[in-house]
Parts: structure tokens; sequence; C-alpha cells
């Protein structure tokens, strides 16, 4: 079996993070950059399963930058086999919609049994790539699992809804995307450190697979720091406190 997990580098969320005010783009400089967490989570479950079945395949795959090759090289130290680097200058600023584009292309090139991403991304938090990819390629999507299991013969997941649980299944191939529900990644060890850098990492460029070089970008009209919070509303019990407490939730309506 092959699994492709998609992950993405993200400014860490434990840092602040701003937009740079000239092209209301992320300021990556302004943060340091790791693995979306979410991300490794679906690389977790990944090699748990290749862990469990010998002869499992699990890739990496991301798009961005040359500097995402760093998260790369960090999957393949977890246990990933190989990667796939998707870098292209035309790609800067792609939407959502150019982002499944373009890694729909790179899937159909690689070729998988099951592809595994998070549900959404801690930067842009859209949470539609993966199901624009499963549109690309016209396969079943099993969207914001909270535990899966995948054999031969399909994948079968738990979603989590307001109401209760939902249990899912697809024949493969098929796409699907993890939750938080998910265990934590593990630690590259030592071994899995230096094995890294003798795996091999693909590069593709958008004219390699043939992605039409139309530009489809999000631009940003304007920037705005956001204004400094204002200081709350005292109420001091004079003996009406409870009234005016009363008649404040239910003038904002929070009651």
């Amino acid at each position: 079996m092959k699994i492709v997990v998609l992950v993405k580098q993200v400014p860490d969320t434990a840092e602040e993070r701003k937009l740079d005010p000239e092209t209301g783009q992320l300021d990556r400089g302004a943060a340091d950059s790791v693995v979306d967490e979410i991300n490794e989570r679906a690389l977790e479950a990944a090699l748990r399963i290749k862990d469990a079945n010998k002869g499992t395949e699990v890739v990496a795959m991301t798009m961005g930058p040359d500097d995402a090759a760093q998260a790369l090289r960090k999957t393949l130290s977890m246990g990933a086999d190989s990667a796939v680097h998707i870098v292209d200058d035309s790609l800067s600023g792609a939407d959502t919609g150019r982002t499944a584009a373009t890694l729909a292309a790179a899937l159909r090139s690689t070729g998988f049994d099951v592809v595994m991403a998070g549900n959404e991304s801690t930067d842009g938090r859209a949470g539609v790539v993966p199901a624009m990819i499963a549109e690309h390629l016209q396969l079943p999507l099993l969207g914001s699992l909270i535990s899966a299991e995948i054999a031969d013969d399909g994948v079968r997941g738990v979603r989590q809804g307001e109401d209760g649980t939902l249990n899912v299944r697809a024949g493969l191939p098929a796409i699907l995307t993890v939750t938080e529900r998910f265990p934590e990644a593990r630690f590259p060890n030592f071994k899995g450190i230096l094995t890294a850098k003798r795996k091999p990492v693909t590069t593709l460029t958008v004219a390699e697979l043939g992605v039409p070089a139309g530009q489809s970008r999000t631009v940003v009209l304007s920037v705005a720091e956001r204004p400094p919070r204002a200081a709350g509303r005292k109420v001091i019990d004079d003996g009406t406190a409870a009234n005016e407490l009363a008649e404040f939730l239910v003038a904002n309506r929070l009651v």
C-alpha cells in the first residue's frame, strides 16, 4: 500500500505571526517555520499503519518555497520513505483552487492508494483543499475523522458531529483528513535523523506537472493592525449590580 501524506510548512503557532503590510502576505521572517502539527498527526497515523504492515510505503508531499524542504526532511526523519516537493515561483500566493489543482496533478504523477492530510492548516484555516483535490481526482473524501482504519479493501472512519458520531467508509483509492483527536506525532530519533539525509526527495515544477500557467492568486487589498482591546465595563455592586448585569447580558444577546 502507498500512502501519500500532504504536509505544509507554517509559522510556529507558539510565536507571534505577522502580515507584511506592503504585500498583505505572511511575513515568514517573523516566526520560525515548522511542519503543521495537524499534518504531523496525519503522518503519525500513516506511520502506524506502516509499522503494522510490512510493504507499506509512506510518501510526504508539500507545495511551497525552497525552504519548505526543511519540513520534508523532518517527515523523513520521523519515518516517511520519500518525499515530493512542488516548488515553482509561479505558485507564490496561490489560492486554494490553484493549490488543489497543483497537488492533484502531483498525486496523479506519484500514484497512491490513500491520501492523508489534516482537516485544516493553522495559518490559512480554509479547510477546503483536500475536498477540492478529491473533486479533481474524482475520489471519495472521508473528512474530519476522529479515528480511521485502513485495509486492503478500503477505509473506515468515524466523524464527530454535533448530534453524535457518523461511521463512514469508502473503497480505495481514497482521501481522508484527520482532526486533533488523532494521536500526537512521534519525535524523530537519532537513527531517523541520520537516515533522512539519504532518503529521496523529488522536486517537481508546474511545467513538469502540466498544470495550466494561468494565475489564480489570493490578493490582499489592504492590511491594518488590530486595534488594542478596549477596557471592559466594570460593574460595582451598590445593591443594583444584579440588575445591571442582567440588562448588559440581555442588551448584548448573551442570554
